[in-house]
């Protein structure tokens, strides 16, 4: 596999880069919730500033069930469920905490704002559409055929995580973006002390990992590659701050690193080698790129 090394030009940007602040996304078919009124819809999505989703435990019996389960395995276990598509070690899981249903990166409600306009894509995505782009990058694997019994899971799975938010619902108040608004400037050795400190006992010291969901790749062959939305740097230390270390490692508990301490780490963490993508210089073809996307864009130049 080949790997793309952050050019000079970008490391030293990394050094200095002070963001403004920037968006990410994040992203119908059988589990859906019925259609409602604008009206009703309007008073639900208001009073919902919370939300638990349904229990595997309450899966219906039958062929619809049977979707539910295969898309709640290929979460937690994506590279073993479809190792043609999964070009690294990691599982959708490795991101979104116990499926998608824990506060680390939520996917509940997810299937009630698609379809939705994707800036990095420039335009308008399905749900289909958004699961393939995690593939092809955050996997650095292949996509999935639409109508293939694992996009069917996986989007069945989401339907049912998503069973009672209003369908058309704009913003999901219990989901909080992994994102530092305002990135400091970056020192990586010290962002490799603190790795060493309180990251390598679960990702190991050469950033391999030690599995999808107790330690993932963090660079190298068997990471995310470049394309990735954990490429950038607002998000990796957005994500590091929320949601790292799972337990005290190191005299730093979760939630406890300041801006300096997450970008520091984040900074070490991306100036290192990972898989290329190599639609990359694509992204964002309407403009409007946020300012850490770590490669050269056609719109841009344009």
């Amino acid at each position: 596999m080949m790997l793309s090394k952050m050019k000079k030009g970008y490391l030293l940007a990394l050094l200095s880069l002070v963001l403004i602040p920037a968006g990410c996304s994040s992203d119908q078919t059988t589990a859906k919730a019925k259609p409602q009124s604008k009206e009703t819809a309007s008073v639900k999505q208001t009073a919902m500033k919370t939300y638990e989703p349904p229990s595997m435990d309450k899966v219906p019996n039958g062929p619809l069930g049977d979707s539910i389960k295969l898309g709640f395995k290929i979460l937690n276990e994506t590279k073993t469920v479809l190792p043609n598509n999964v070009g690294n070690n990691l599982s959708c899981s490795s991101c979104h905490g116990t499926a998608g249903t824990d506060t680390t990166s939520p996917l509940t409600g997810v299937t009630a704002v698609y379809p939705a306009y994707n800036p990095r894509a420039g335009k308008v995505l399905t749900i289909e559409d958004r699961i393939n782009g995690c593939f092809k990058r955050s996997m650095n694997g292949k996509p999935l055929e639409a109508s293939s019994d694992a996009m069917r899971g996986m989007v069945a799975y989401l339907n049912y995580i998503s069973t009672d938010v209003p369908v058309g619902t704009k913003e999901r108040p219990w989901v909080v973006k992994n994102s530092l608004q305002n990135v400091p400037k970056v020192d990586l050795a010290n962002g490799e002390k603190l790795y060493q400190q309180s990251c390598s006992s679960c990702h190991g010291a050469d950033g391999a990992g030690t599995g999808a969901t107790t330690g993932p790749a963090l660079w190298g062959s068997n990471s995310f590659n470049i394309g990735a939305g954990m490429g950038r740097i607002s998000t990796a230390a957005g994500y590091i701050q929320r949601n790292m270390p799972l337990t005290e490692m190191g005299g730093i508990k979760k939630g406890g690193l300041t801006d300096q301490q997450a970008a520091d780490l984040a900074g070490f963490i991306l100036s290192k080698e990972r898989p290329d993508f190599a639609e990359k210089a694509n992204d964002w073809p309407l403009g409007g790129a946020p300012a850490d996307v770590p490669y050269e864009l056609k719109s841009n130049k344009q």
